[in-house]
């Protein structure tokens, strides 16, 4: 392809919003243009790079026996009213009504369709395990879109289900999906860090996400130094510290003394001169779509159900919760949300505090808490002579002792894991990185197939609900990674998986034998399946270096009448990223860049 008949409009300047290197460089080098806040047009070179990632997903999935194939984007209402994600999706879900009324959804994301789809049509254990899969486009209402294509509103993702007859199935097509993302990653030159995680909004029992390592990451990942553990801290454990106060339960009565003016962990620690790991703190929670039976609970007579039917799990509409954890300790919502198995949680209100615990703020503590269930962190469990609120303003108890003052409701790790801790593997030391999520997998279990009602007969004749799996790739935000991971001051430095040409030819005058010359490489390259962008424009040739540079096409040629004048008429070749300049005789230059084409090709698998 010639440079002029195509369109890639190179910027020299940056964009002013783009703060991160892939969303300056797509801007810069005529892959991308932006149409609104998080909306944004591919322009030729970018399609190129793009169609190159969703093609190696494609060919991976196919590899593994998932079948491709294509839903709508917009989705009726009322398969998320099924699911019960209607309401809990949140605003970040574009709903819209079409002319007669009826609710639809631009799919954020494709469970319930496929669910729906697979319902219609499975009806016997032979046809399981089916695995499926899309690569279509998605639409999410971020709040505050950024960092280009990496966090757009609209995008593009391969999404997989798959349906099986019991855990055995479920549990081999994960795994093939995980190797089958760990070769996509690989293919296309990153390095992912696949890490524990939670499920979130998904549900399910477990699930892994594909990470790469990135200074804006909206993730924070632990990594032991020890051994391959790797978690998302949203997820990660750690092993139990040792006993910080060992006293015997009975040895030291429970007492009740005046703390003047004194409510914050800080203060306690000066007024009783001890430190924050003698303290149990206690923080009330309102969590919302509580989908946990709380019968019985202290509370829950006072707490709406919004679906009582005997046979489903009791449904709070809201719900409050006394959390505890060790003094020097954060809760991690994410945690307490999965173990209440809540659409999401968040601190109550002063008001609601008070109302709750009949205490003013700070003053709250498990000790006599009759109120609300109360959840206390794995860590609380190793107290046996700690301090904590009385439930009275300046009042707190001393020589507080788990199991015989505090018998929670649930025993939770909501613990905020840092570095520094210890391995839950192997007691090595964590530490810290920030990471982007790339691909993410799930086991779903029957979060979807049960309340959307898809069914099937085993061999015995019994109707059952089949279990499924779930396994996404974003397919914009992998290309913006790999430009993340492979630049330099110049541009882009694509792997040749992924790049949009394999070879740019720079004919230093477009005329006469070097037009010839220009021509006949060109062809050579072509013919053995070499994807050549040959750069006509009547430009400086520091123009057109520069261009090269900036796009990242891995192999520049330069054909000029000074080296075509040599005794052995030759060009100058020089990989991206590499200084060295290599000439080579011009007849012979096709297929050797080919072999080398084609070789690292094979590297990356």
């Amino acid at each position: 392809m010639k440079f002029s008949e195509t369109f890639i409009p190179t910027l020299r300047e940056v964009p002013s919003d783009a703060v991160i290197a892939s969303h300056r460089l797509m801007f810069r080098a005529g892959m991308l243009r932006k149409l609104a806040n998080g909306l944004f047009v591919y322009l030729p070179l970018g399609l190129r790079a793009f169609r190159k990632v969703e093609n190696i997903i494609r060919e991976e999935m196919d590899a593994i026996g998932s079948l491709e194939i294509k839903p709508s984007v917009v989705v009726p209402g009322e398969l998320w009213m099924e699911s019960g994600r209607w309401e809990t999706m949140g605003a970040s879900m574009l709903k819209v009504k079409n002319r007669t009324g009826a609710a639809l959804v631009v799919s954020p994301t494709a469970e319930e369709a496929v669910t729906a789809m697979m319902r219609d049509e499975l009806s016997s254990y032979k046809q399981l395990p089916v695995s499926v899969y899309q690569i279509n486009t998605k639409y999410r209402d971020e709040i505050r879109p950024r960092y280009g294509v990496m966090r757009g509103r609209e995008f593009t993702m391969k999404d997989a289900y798959s349906y099986h007859a019991d855990e055995k199935s479920l549990d081999e097509t994960y795994q093939k999906m995980e190797r089958a993302y760990l070769r996509i990653f690989k293919r296309c030159g990153l390095t992912v860090i696949p890490v524990r995680a939670d499920s979130g909004a998904m549900g399910g029992s477990g699930s892994e996400e594909f990470m790469v390592e990135s200074e804006i990451g909206d993730n924070t990942l632990l990594l032991c130094r020890s051994c391959t553990y790797a978690a998302n801290v949203e997820k990660a454990g750690c092993k139990p510290d040792a006993p910080i106060n060992g006293a015997a339960p009975d040895t030291l009565p429970l007492e009740r003394i005046a703390t003047p003016d004194v409510k914050t962990i800080g203060e306690l620690c000066a007024f009783l001169k001890t430190d924050a790991t003698a303290f149990i703190k206690t923080l009330i929670y309102r969590a919302v779509n509580v989908e946990l039976d709380l019968t019985g609970a202290p509370g829950s007579a006072q707490w709406k159900r919004v679906r009582p039917a005997p046979e489903a799990p009791a449904v709070y509409a809201e719900a409050f919760f006394a959390v505890c954890i060790r003094g020097d300790l954060d809760v991690n919502e994410t945690k307490l949300a999965a173990a209440l198995n809540a659409g999401e949680v968040a601190l109550a209100s002063d008001a609601d505090v008070e109302r709750l615990t009949g205490a003013p703020v700070g003053f709250a503590g498990p000790v006599g808490l009759t109120a609300l269930p109360v959840i206390a962190d794995e860590t609380v469990a190793a107290l046996h002579d700690a301090v904590t609120g009385a439930l009275e303003k300046d009042a707190h108890y001393r020589h507080v002792a788990y199991g015989r003052d505090v018998a929670p409701w649930l025993a939770a790790d909501v613990r905020t894991v840092k570095a520094g801790d210890r391995c839950p593997a192997c007691g090595g030391e964590l530490y810290e990185k920030k990471g982007n999520e790339l691909g993410h997998i799930f086991k779903l279990g029957c979060k979807y197939t049960a309340p959307m009602n898809a069914r099937f007969l085993d061999e015995n004749g019994a109707s059952r609900t089949p279990i499924m799996g779930s396994y996404g790739i974003g397919v914009d935000r992998t290309l913006a990674s790999v430009i993340e991971e492979r630049h330099d001051d110049a541009g882009i430095v694509w792997p040749m998986s992924v790049a949009p040409f394999h070879v740019i030819i720079i004919p230093v005058k477009y005329e006469g034998a070097v037009r010839s010359v220009t021509g006949n490489i060109a062809a050579a390259l072509e013919k053995n399946g070499v994807e050549v962008l040959v750069d006509d424009r009547n430009e400086r040739i520091g123009v057109k270096f520069n261009d090269a540079d900036l796009t990242g096409v891995p192999f520049r040629v330069v054909v000029g009448e000074k080296s075509l004048a040599f005794e052995k008429p030759s060009v100058e070749v020089r990989r991206r990223g590499e200084q060295d300049v290599k000439l080579i005789p011009a007849d012979s230059v096709g297929t050797a860049i080919a072999g080398m084409v084609f070789d690292e090709l094979m590297k990356l698998g």
